[in-house]
Order: C-alpha cells, then structure tokens, then sequence
C-alpha cells in the first residue's frame, strides 16, 4: 500500500484556503452588517393598515391611561401613600415601555422596508429589556407593600414609609437598567453574516443570536439563565407574598375588609398573571427552543397588550382610583 503524500498535502492546503476564505467572509460580511431589515408582520398591505390603525389606538389608549393614573396620583392628597406612588411610577413605566417599541413599529407597518441601524437595533434592545426587568422588581416591590399593609398592619406605617417607599422604587429602576447588560452585551460581539433580515417586530436575542455567523452556545445559555433567574425569583418572592396574604385576608372576620382586601390584591394578580405567563412563554428556555412566530406574538402580547390592561385594571376595581379619576376629568372639563 502506497501512501499519496502529495494528495495528502494538496487536501490540507485546499481545506486550510477554504476555511480562510469562510473566516474572511464572515469579517466582510459583519463588516457591512451596519442595518438590520425586520420581517414584522408579512400580510397584504390593506391587513398593514388596519394593523396600523389598531396598534395606534392601543398605544393612544395606553398612554393616556396611565398618564390619567399618574395624575390622579399627582393631584389627589388621598392617593400619596406607597401604593399609589409605586403605582404612579409603574403606570410611568408602562408608558415608556410600550413606547420603546410601537411608535418604531407602527413606522415600519406603513414603510417599504422596515430598517434599524445596528446602533438604534441594540438601543432598543437595552432600553426593551431594561423596562421589561424594572416592571418585574416593580411588581415584586408591590407585592411586598400589600403584604405589610395586610399582615403586618401595625408595622405598615413605619416600615414603609413615603421616603423608603421613593428609595424602592429608585433601586427598581436602577437595578432593571444595570441586569441586562452583560447579555447585550456579549449579544451585540457576535460576529453577524450577511444575512440581516430579523423575524421580529423588535430586536429581541433570539433572532438576533439566530443572525450570528457562529454558534453562539455559552450566550443562549447566559441569556437563558439571566431570564430564568430574573423571572422565578420575582414571580416566587411575589408568589409568597400573595399567599400570604390570602391567608391573612381570610382570617379577617369583616365580609366588607375582605372584599376590599381581594379587590386590590386581585388587580394586582391579574397584572402579574398577564405579564408573568407571556414572558415564560418566550424567555425561560433557551431561544433555539422557541418557534419565532410564537415569539412574535407572545411578545407582541405583553409588549402592547399588557401596558393597555394596567389602567384598566386599576381604575376598574379600585374605589379610591375611581373617586380620583371622575375628581380629575371634573377639573379637566371645567378648566
């Protein structure tokens, strides 16, 4: 048997000029990558604009919602304990929330080609995901004062003070504005092919990490236990503190106290239930997991949907938010 040194050679050669070739590829082509092209919502162009026209009416709706809870808040003296406030300030993130990605959204339902510059795509990204984060330490933050002023009465009104119930919600923004950075981060260094089109209304991870020249194992795994992490222990710590007070609400002897116990608990819940059920859907496992047009609509849901159900629910089943909503729409005419 005769061993070929010379094909032997020839064949590494070809292979070593083919995998530079392939490397050089991928720097030209993550090189030229300076836009990316979203996929959004491929119907016919009258179902864009009859999208169009539901999505600006639900982000009208949802701003001037939670801009009427936060003025309620502002304007009425009743409404200036820690609940309201920290409602005052979730309705303010509701806004801006919602506003991190539908105005962009509804642009690129009426455009030809639905584009984001490199730099605007992970801005968005940043600022999507930090508010998502903060709303999550915001509903913990609002479980955590239910439960002081449910189970612990006596308590209430020196633990959760106005100036410590200001200094949580600072740290709930601060604290959702630092968790995502290392994943966008470690996202944004992936090398990118030429391939820029994102099927996705948003630029959200998994896309994203789908558009890399590379496998990208460790940072799905990163972003998999950022997300698991983040959502099971807000939802537990919130989770606890509900049944908590479930427990302390039926012990009370009043039929009245216990239905107003259950009402402002109950919207509460109802938030949590809507936001906690669409993200667990997308984010918990890891994305390659995740059909993309599930993920598209699930994040539509609570990206759009949620922030609209927040005023209602609150001024729906809240009494005192009730009073303060007709007081603010009477200055409002007579003025």
């Amino acid at each position: 048997m005769v061993f070929n040194h010379t094909g032997f050679y020839d064949t590494h050669l070809v292979s070593a000029a083919l995998k530079t070739n392939a490397f050089s590829n991928i720097n030209n082509c993550s090189n030229s990558v300076s836009i990316f092209i979203f996929l959004g919502f491929p119907y016919t162009w009258e179902i864009q604009v009859i999208l169009f026209s539901v999505f600006s009416g639900t982000y009208i709706l949802t701003v001037t919602g939670n801009l009427c809870i936060i003025c309620a808040v502002r304007w009425d003296r009743r409404l200036q304990t820690p609940m309201y406030i920290l409602l005052a300030n979730f309705s303010f993130l509701e806004i801006w929330f919602i506003t991190s990605t539908v105005p962009n959204m509804l642009a690129n339902l009426l455009s030809e080609t639905s584009t984001i510059s490199f730099y605007g795509c992970f801005l968005q990204f940043y600022f999507f995901f930090s508010m998502g984060t903060t709303e999550t330490f915001f509903l913990s933050a609002m479980a955590f004062d239910r439960y002081l002023a449910i189970c612990r009465p006596l308590h209430y009104p020196t633990v959760m003070t106005v100036q410590r119930c200001i200094r949580i919600g600072a740290g709930c923004w601060v604290c959702g504005f630092l968790y995502f950075l290392l994943p966008i981060y470690l996202i944004s260094q992936l090398p990118f092919c030429c391939s820029n089109k994102i099927d996705h209304f948003l630029c959200d991870p998994g896309p994203l990490i789908k558009l890399s020249c590379v496998p990208a194992p460790a940072t799905e795994i990163i972003c998999a236990i950022y997300n698991s992490v983040l959502i099971f222990s807000t939802l537990f710590f919130i989770t606890n503190s509900y049944t908590l007070v479930i427990r302390a609400v039926l012990r009370v002897p009043s039929g009245e106290g216990r239905h107003k116990a259950f009402s402002t608990c109950g919207s509460h819940l109802a938030i949590v239930s809507l936001f906690y059920g669409s993200i667990m859907v997308v984010y918990v496992s890891p994305t390659s997991g995740n059909p993309t047009g599930m993920q598209k609509y699930v994040t539509l849901f609570y990206s759009v949907l949620t922030p609209l159900f927040n005023p209602l629910i609150y001024s729906l089943r809240n009494k005192e938010m009730k009073a303060a909503l007709r007081k603010l729409f009477k200055i409002v005419r007579f003025s």
